[in-house]
């Protein structure tokens, strides 16, 4: 696939989860949530501390994730990403968007081996659906 056709397969899901989400406005983690909610898409916070981020109730973990959740974006570390994505593959997720910096060769061969759309080219989900400040 492109990337034009993986970023659309990921887009086409029903539910997003965003791993690394932040109660902290300037943080990235909070701002892919918050494009998530000014695009009108149902998404799920993915925080082990926080109980609830932007109005949501958060899951402390991808394996927590409601059921259908099919795509998420991850805004960790790559050391952080490999464990998410591990974690990712064993729930079902079907696409997973490493955000610019979170990405890890381990992370996206473990994708590839598992038939996962993943896209961790430098893409990000802010650009692509048009995030704006408050």
């Amino acid at each position: 696939m492109t990337i034009v056709e993986r970023i659309e397969t990921f887009l086409g899901a029903a539910t997003f989860g965003v791993v690394g989400a932040s109660v902290k406005p300037y943080k990235y983690g909070n701002k892919v949530l918050r494009c998530y909610q000014q695009n009108h898409r149902h998404v799920v916070p993915v925080n082990p501390v926080e109980r609830e981020i932007e109005g949501l109730a958060c899951v402390a973990s991808v394996a927590d994730l409601p059921e259908g959740v099919a795509s998420i974006s991850i805004i960790t570390p790559p050391q952080v990403t490999e464990k998410v994505v591990e974690q990712a593959i064993a729930r079902g997720v079907r696409n997973i968007w490493m955000q610019p910096g979170a990405e890890s060769a381990k992370a996206v061969a473990a994708c590839e081996q598992a038939g996962v759309n993943v896209i961790a080219d430098g893409s990000c989900v802010l650009v692509v659906l048009g995030y704006r400040e408050h």
